[in-house]
């Protein structure tokens, strides 16, 4: 106490000096329109630029909660897409049964952990199976096909990406529906390799790939990338194709998990067909 009274005491003459200002400035603001609108006109930009930043901040601290709660409802509405349905149209007689009944679900997930240098990549989600998850469902982004489930906990799943040298997946041509299998060659995250095209498909730079249907992983129609560049050596059977993938492996991070309902009917039946003996 002593020492702020001191303090006071030895710095008395400028804390009188800026009391003195301080009233000067009430009587001028208050007493003097001119000058009384240009105070509240400052002060009332300098508050809007304070509320600005802090709306601003807030709004940025919230893009989290924000981009979970977009990516939560563009699963739900993945599953409404038509192509999410099977088509269960019988004509008998002109009867109609119901017309489509539900194939597939999609379920929304965060990237944990995930490489692209290496010759067999994987990626971690935060999905396990308390929320659903099993072995061999299809894992795609907004851009396109990212891989498949290989392994499940209670909360997380890791995913065999399709920069892996084990990944192999079933594709065609958008335009003239004439298949391949989509493997990675090792070399650059950007491309994969399309094989077994026989040579008699016409192929043009820049035709789509999509997945075929015949997978019980992913639907029919999912993006995949655009022919980079092809060639046909003389004598060959088969294009040798290079794609360039739609998914940014480098940069994805909101993954949809794709779950097949009529996956274990399928494989069942498949099952029973008998193996060639030769």
């Amino acid at each position: 106490m002593r020492n702020l009274l001191f303090f006071i005491y030895k710095y008395h003459v400028f804390f009188i000096f800026f009391l003195l200002e301080l009233v000067a400035f009430i009587i001028i603001f208050r007493f003097n329109n001119y000058q009384k609108a240009s105070f509240l006109n400052y002060t009332s930009a300098v508050a809007g630029n304070i509320y600005n930043g802090v709306s601003n901040t807030q709004e940025y601290f919230n893009l989290r909660r924000v981009n979970d709660s977009l990516q939560i409802e563009n699963a739900r509405l993945r599953t409404y897409q038509i192509t999410s349905y099977y088509n269960n149209n019988i004509s008998i007689n002109d009867i109609n049964d119901t017309v489509y009944k539900q194939q597939y679900q999609y379920i929304a997930a965060q990237v944990v952990n995930n490489s692209v240098n290496k010759r067999n990549n994987y990626l971690t989600l935060n999905r396990g199976r308390l929320h659903g998850i099993e072995k061999e469902m299809g894992v795609i982004s907004e851009n396109g096909v990212v891989g498949i489930v290989m392994n499940v906990s209670e909360h997380y799943c890791t995913v065999l990406s399709l920069l892996n040298s084990n990944a192999k997946i079933s594709a065609k041509f958008q335009k003239t529906g004439a298949f391949g299998s989509l493997v990675w060659d090792g070399i650059d995250p950007k491309f994969a390799k399309l094989l077994d095209v026989n040579k008699h498909v016409p192929i043009k730079i820049g035709d789509v790939i999509i997945t075929s249907n015949f997978s019980t992983i992913f639907p029919e129609g999912l993006p995949i990338g655009r022919v980079y560049n092809h060639s046909l050596e003389a004598g060959d059977n088969f294009h040798s194709i290079s794609i360039e993938l739609f998914t940014d492996f480098s940069t994805v991070h909101s993954v949809y998990i794709i779950k097949n309902l009529f996956k274990q009917e399928q494989q069942e039946l498949e099952q029973l067909i008998p193996v060639d003996k030769k």
